[in-house]
């Protein structure tokens, strides 16, 4: 029985951790991993070269190279979703401490510590008038990023009585299902913030999105609006947002990402990378990413891959052997593999390929073992990248 390597990073929920079965060896330590599971930890995939997929137990993987991994044929796959309960949990009571006043209403109680207790009720009402705050039902919240988190938050948006702009220059057709009819989806950024008394970011970092509230983004936003960042740090840049908390035309900037000239400025609200930072959110990330990744090393199957396109193929009871070929995505590939079969003499049971524009994925079984001729000739095609045998039967 093929016993699959995985090298652990980070501290991965046990709940998550104990659904690899006995199939698999999980270490810490492991130096040629099969597989690796990790949280926010830095992954370079050049140093290890047996290495078959990367699980990121939480939605952005930024902190892994992607784009190496592609051209390796490394399997790159995330949890959308599975945290998203509770960045949304951590993003309105941000936004209600910041409206409400809650914070500075909080310094002023311990200020009340050494005053004598007969004086306490007194000294609150005479000085309770300088925390009033504001609702935030019937203001404007625009979503930006309508993924789950972003879907989540604007549907509570909704709930709570908020009026709600959302916008994403992608959209996958599932998340959009699942938003409130009362959501108005905005066909252009600008659209989204113009009139938007909260405007919250909820996307990917990538080269697009790498200081995407700029100037620019920030003169398209309402005077006076409240900027919120629970996705990544750099998507937005901190000079420029500064400068608008400095000049008024802001009021405020809330996120989970500190740093020096953020933390001291009074106009900022900053948590500790605290979004997915709860027990549930752990263990809800944990739990699809071990299941992730073990289905892709034992069945090759792609479930919430960034690099690969999904696909899933169940294998009958008599399949001896699965044939994964991954490729780049050009004409012809599934003609030719099917055509070394052939000419090798060796009969199709079933055959699945899906592809992205990137990455072509098949996945051929077949009631035999598959010759070594085969994947040699296979592997000659240079639009081959990696080729890998899943034996059923020994």
């Amino acid at each position: 029985m093929r016993v699959y390597k995985i090298k652990k990073i980070n501290t991965i929920a046990q709940e998550g951790l104990r659904l690899f079965g006995n199939k698999f060896v999980v270490s810490a330590d492991e130096k040629a991993p099969d597989g690796i599971i990790l949280r926010s930890s830095p992954l370079n995939v050049d140093d290890y070269p047996t290495l078959l997929a990367v699980a990121r137990a939480g939605a952005g993987t930024n902190n892994i190279n992607v784009a190496r991994a592609t051209e390796k044929g490394i399997c790159v796959l995330n949890t959308p979703g599975a945290n998203a309960n509770a960045v949304v949990d951590l993003i309105f009571p941000m936004i209600g401490v910041w409206k409400r006043n809650i914070y500075r209403g909080i310094e002023f109680c311990r200020s009340l510590a050494t005053m004598e207790p007969g004086k306490v009720n007194g000294e609150v009402e005479a000085r309770k008038s300088a925390f009033k705050g504001e609702e935030i039902a019937g203001k404007t919240l625009g979503v930006i990023g309508l993924g789950q988190i972003g879907v989540r938050l604007a549907n509570g948006g909704v709930f709570r009585y908020m009026k709600v702009n959302g916008f994403d220059p992608a959209p996958a057709l599932s998340n959009i299902h699942q938003l409130s009819p009362e959501v108005r989806i905005c066909r252009s950024l600008g659209d989204a913030v113009g009139d938007a008394d909260v405007v919250s970011l909820h996307l990917p970092l990538n080269d697009r999105t790498r200081n995407l509230v700029d100037k620019q983004f920030v003169a398209r936003m309402k005077k006076g609006a409240v900027l919120v960042n629970y996705s990544r740090g750099p998507i937005v840049d901190e000079q420029a947002v500064i400068e608008a908390l400095d000049n008024g035309y802001l009021e405020a900037y809330l996120c989970d990402f500190p740093t020096p000239a953020l933390v001291k400025h009074d106009k900022v609200l900053t948590t500790p990378h605290l979004g997915a930072s709860t027990s549930e959110s752990e263990g809800n990330c944990a739990t699809m990413a071990v299941k992730e990744l073990s289905n892709y090393l034992k069945y090759g199957n792609v479930v919430h891959s960034v690099n690969f396109p999904n696909i899933e193929s169940t294998p009958s009871d008599k399949v001896h052997s699965r044939l994964i070929v991954i490729n780049r995505d050009v004409p012809g590939m599934i003609a030719f593999v099917s055509n070394t079969f052939g000419n090798n003499g060796v009969n199709i049971a079933s055959y699945l390929n899906q592809s992205n524009g990137t990455v072509g994925y098949n996945i051929i079984d077949v009631e035999s073992a598959v010759p070594l001729a085969v994947i040699e000739e296979i592997e000659k095609n240079e639009d081959v990248i990696r080729t890998r045998v899943i034996l059923f039967k020994e």
